[in-house]
């Protein structure tokens, strides 16, 4: 008995020692974990004005959805004016242990630029600008998306209703007349407006456009006076480039159809509001967070597009929208991906009476706004392909400015 014992013994000490010495088939490599001492993420966001801005609303909100779905902590800071400012806020929050700072309005810019310069650990993004990609500093990005695609979507639902109105005898071919409420002469605007318009007329090709500036982003009673002078002057439709409520409130007042920008006005205009556009900026602060978290760099300027879900029409409202413009939009919507239909087709529009061989934007921004890159190519305008804020600044036929 005893050697049976001892001959176990034995087999299970072998056994024991090929098992120690066997390598595993599928060997699990160990994860690095993070570092001892690095910085949690935090995002600091700063905004033109508040949330009665509805550009302003549009990017908390997105600042909200973005952040809380990756658990992301974040801070607001609203109503900082486009100067320093600006630059004092983006340090405060860099002190503050933000690894991101994000500005949401053009005239932030320098201000940011300023900041990350003073502030190399931290990456700050910007909307709407127009130097991260002459400036070449490693933690300053621009951002924008093809918002034009969105307009020019929107011009279609405009372009239906507008034929709605002429087949009903409210108002004859030639009175097919659009107003548009717009914040400044820049090229963002005017790429915005012209890209709407050419929507509306790919529909309704007796369509022309009127345009009254206001000199301000936001201002409510300034924005209520231009829809209320625009309708004085014969439009039946309105769209904006603006952020207050001031243009569709004037709408709904006169019992005229009106297209939004940056959200739904449906709750207060539900008699005249048809659809609006907007640019979803979560799907880029997920980008940006997840960025820092892999330890990627951020894209020195990004673009947002229709595939991305960076630019999104909001429901339409059955009730004023012409029968039929869901389905047309979806239609349009579809060409526009697949690249079948260009918003800035030189078949299109003329300028001055002619159709547009060549055109030299300014992309690489300076003082003294000189164009420096041949824009057109393959029939078409190539807007926010060569940089992701707008450049299209031309003033094409058909379309007007009150008080030029």
């Amino acid at each position: 008995m005893k050697k049976l014992l001892a001959l176990i013994l034995a087999c299970l000490m072998v056994f024991a020692l090929c098992a120690c010495e066997k390598t595993p088939v599928n060997p699990v490599e160990p994860q690095p974990g993070p570092a001892p001492d690095a910085k949690p993420i935090k995002v600091g966001f700063i905004y033109l004005h508040d949330e009665n801005s509805t550009y302003d609303l549009n990017f908390l909100n997105a600042a909200k959805e973005a952040c809380e779905a990756m658990g992301i902590q974040y801070i607001n800071k609203v109503g900082i004016p486009e100067g320093n400012e600006c630059f004092e806020a983006a340090s405060e929050l860099a002190d503050n242990g933000c690894t991101i700072v994000f500005a949401d309005s053009f005239g932030h810019e320098d201000y940011m630029i300023q900041a990350a310069r003073e502030f190399p650990d931290v990456q700050f993004c910007h909307a709407t600008g127009v130097k991260a990609h002459t400036e070449n500093l490693p933690n300053y990005h621009n951002a924008f998306a093809s918002i034009y695609e969105g307009r020019y979507l929107a011009g279609v639902a405009a372009g239906m209703k507008l034929n709605e109105m002429i087949e009903a005898g409210d108002i004859k071919e030639e009175e097919a007349l659009i107003g548009y409420v717009g914040a400044y002469p820049y090229a963002e605007v005017i790429s915005g407006y012209t890209s709407f318009f050419l929507g509306a007329r790919s529909i309704c090709p007796s369509a022309t456009m009127k345009v009254q500036f206001t000199g301000t982003w936001y201002d409510e009673s300034l924005e209520k006076e231009a829809a209320n002078h625009l309708i004085e002057a014969g439009c039946v439709l309105i769209s904006q480039h603006a952020d207050s409520m001031g243009a569709p409130s004037a709408c709904e007042n006169a019992g005229v159809p009106d297209i939004s920008y940056n959200g739904s006005t449906i709750d207060a205009c539900p008699n005249t509001f048809i659809i609006s556009s907007r640019i979803n900026w979560a799907p880029y602060f997920k980008y940006i967070i997840e960025c820092v978290q892999k330890g990627e760099p951020i894209a020195v300027d990004w673009t947002g597009t229709i595939a991305t879900n960076s630019v999104e029409l909001t429901d339409i409202n059955t009730t004023v929208a012409a029968a039929g413009t869901a389905e047309k939009l979806t239609e349009v919507k579809a060409m526009l991906e697949s690249g079948q239909i260009h918003v800035f087709d030189t078949n299109n529009f003329t300028v001055d009476g002619a159709k547009l061989e060549s055109y030299k934007a300014d992309v690489d921004f300076d003082t003294n706004y000189e164009p420096d890159t041949e824009v057109i190519k393959d029939g078409y305008f190539h807007e926010s392909e060569f940089r992701s804020a707008p450049y299209f600044d031309l003033a094409i036929d058909g379309i007007s400015i009150l008080g030029e």
